[in-house]
């Protein structure tokens, strides 16, 4: 199979979707590489190092999806791209469509076979090809939200592990997931007092197992929900419904409850946000005000340490990528219910239901669409 590796065009996104020595064991297999010049280069890698493990170094995008019968991305294609995928053609790669109607839209039209990373799914719920991105996203928000706490930038003035004898900051974190889970490792191991909620009983005990003392495990309702944000100095929104718009938790009303030069998180941004006061930022310019409440949603937050972020992705995908590149796309995804749970797009045919029931269209299931 020809498989092309496309350079990452969202505004500061410096992650590539493989790093080369993922690009050396698709070769091995058999494959044909492309890789767009400069693919790489803001994760640190070299087109000479992609040539040395056996790809061709292609000028322009167009090129690529003019000859891969696969092409891989980190992000989902730009308008840009739209015209140039073709039918039948593999997109393998993070496409968040229940928050994206335009890109839906095109993909449709094109007919090709959209595979999503964030909702290949294990009969356990786990996500493994959004785990690592959730891994990274989680511990930077944390990050995050200890820097825009500064009063250089407009914060409270609160150092989250506070000092002897101060107290520590609070942080909220909205869902027990990955990115839940490793953001209230993170502001454990600065000394802040966290709370974490889920819906999930069974994930809570399992939370409460783990975590060290300073964090506390709370079944999440609007209640507890209203209360905790009146006294948070970092809430994270780290909600996930696989392939589905994320639900609005926190709302105008509780803002004004809030803490002036408080911080807000939204990592669910990519599904639409779980804020109502939250809009997609970037790197750049990754914050605003609202009710002088700080709103960090920056829509690729891994994007910002792509080096670590690239090593993750391609740690996960690989194996994939060599199933589709090995069987085609139709077998890979008959012979493996995980990577079937991937398909969203199927010459022309919506076939993940959560995306299809927020967007409004027909909803067609994977094996029916394949068949």
């Amino acid at each position: 199979m020809i498989v092309g590796i496309l350079k990452e065009i969202k505004s500061e996104e410096n992650r590539v979707c493989m790093t080369p020595s993922g690009v050396e064991v698709m070769c091995q297999h058999g494959h044909t590489l492309l890789v767009e010049q400069n693919a790489g280069a803001g994760s640190g890698f070299e087109d000479a190092a992609y040539a040395a493990a056996g790809a061709e170094i292609v000028p322009a995008a167009k090129d690529i999806y003019a000859r891969a019968d696969m092409v891989m991305h980190v992000k989902e294609p730009m308008p840009a791209e739209y015209g140039l995928i073709r039918e039948g053609q593999i997109v393998f790669t993070y496409l968040h469509l229940a928050a994206d109607e335009p890109q839906t839209r095109a993909l449709i039209t094109s007919k090709c076979v959209g595979i999503a990373y964030e909702t290949m799914q294990k009969a356990d719920g786990s996500l493994p090809l959004l785990t690592p991105m959730s891994e990274v996203a989680g511990r930077m928000a944390i990050q995050q939200g200890a820097k825009y706490l500064e009063m250089e930038h407009g914060g409270l003035g609160i150092l989250l592990g506070g000092v002897p004898g101060v107290d520590p900051g609070t942080v909220v974190v909205i869902g027990g997931g990955e990115v839940g889970a490793n953001a209230a490792k993170m502001a454990c191991g600065l000394g802040a007092k966290v709370y974490i909620l889920d819906l999930d009983l069974d994930r809570l005990r399992y939370l409460s197992d783990i975590m060290p003392k300073n964090c506390i495990p709370l079944m999440s309702s609007p209640a507890v929900i209203r209360d905790l944000v009146a006294r948070a100095d970092v809430v994270i929104g780290a909600v996930l419904i696989p392939g589905a718009k994320a639900p609005k938790l926190v709302t105008r009303d509780m803002l004004k409850t809030m803490k002036k030069g408080s911080v807000l998180v939204d990592v669910a941004i990519d599904q639409g946000g779980c804020f109502e006061t939250s809009k997609a930022t970037t790197h750049q310019n990754p914050t605003y005000e609202v009710d002088g409440i700080i709103h960090y949603c920056v829509a690729n937050m891994p994007g910002g340490v792509a080096r670590t972020s690239t090593f993750a992705l391609t740690n996960a995908t690989l194996p994939f990528a060599v199933q589709l590149a090995n069987k085609g796309a139709k077998q890979a995804l008959l012979d493996d219910e995980h990577l079937l749970n991937g398909l969203n797009v199927h010459a022309g045919k919506i076939t993940y239901k959560a995306v299809a029931d927020d967007l409004g269209y027909a909803y067609v299931p994977a094996r029916e669409a394949l068949a």
